[in-house]
């Protein structure tokens, strides 16, 4: 089907939008899957809050352009599908790894984030990066960690002059 002009600056605008508030991109060629796994796959991403689209490769490399993802040009051969992470930045990488376990037909070409192209066998890199929460959680763990010590070195301290005195008083017991 021919798109029109108003069409595919249509779409080069969505994706563009799309693509400079993302924090990570995961392009994969989705040849392979049928319609019933693509929308599957749709359907993950969105509960994910992943923006998940098939583009053209002409109008992807449209739409990366003066963007951090402009670096996926290369990539973009094929049938494409281009997956970008909106809150957490291995939220498409989680999404396409997963849904990839189950089909083998969704192979990734490329990932991308902060500019910098890495390779497929980088996805796990990605998709293990923790969420926002998690990040927030390890953050005060560690800064909790020094008080935590210290109130117990603190406490300790009585109990061990209990112990001392109780041990005296046992002694003179036995003494006695």
């Amino acid at each position: 089907m021919a798109l029109k002009l108003e069409d595919k600056k249509a779409i080069v605008a969505e994706v563009n939008e799309a693509a400079k508030s993302a924090l990570s991109a995961v392009i994969a060629d989705y040849r392979g899957l049928t319609v019933d796994q693509m929308t599957a796959l749709r359907k993950q991403a969105r509960e994910g809050s992943v923006y998940l689209k098939v583009v053209r490769n002409t109008l992807a490399r449209r739409a990366v352009e003066g963007t951090d993802y402009e670096c996926l040009q290369e990539a973009l051969t094929g049938p494409t599908v281009i997956a970008f992470s909106n809150e957490d930045p291995g939220a498409a990488a989680r999404v396409i790894q997963d849904f990839a376990k189950e089909n083998k037909e969704l192979e990734v070409k490329a990932l991308s984030i902060g500019g910098q192209l890495l390779g497929p066998e980088q996805i796990d890199v990605l998709a293990k990066m923790p969420t926002l929460d998690q990040a927030r959680a390890m953050l005060m763990s560690v800064m909790i960690a020094p008080v935590t010590k210290l109130a117990r070195t603190l406490n300790e301290f009585p109990a061990k002059i209990t112990r001392a005195v109780a041990a005296v008083r046992d002694q003179k017991k036995e003494a006695a």
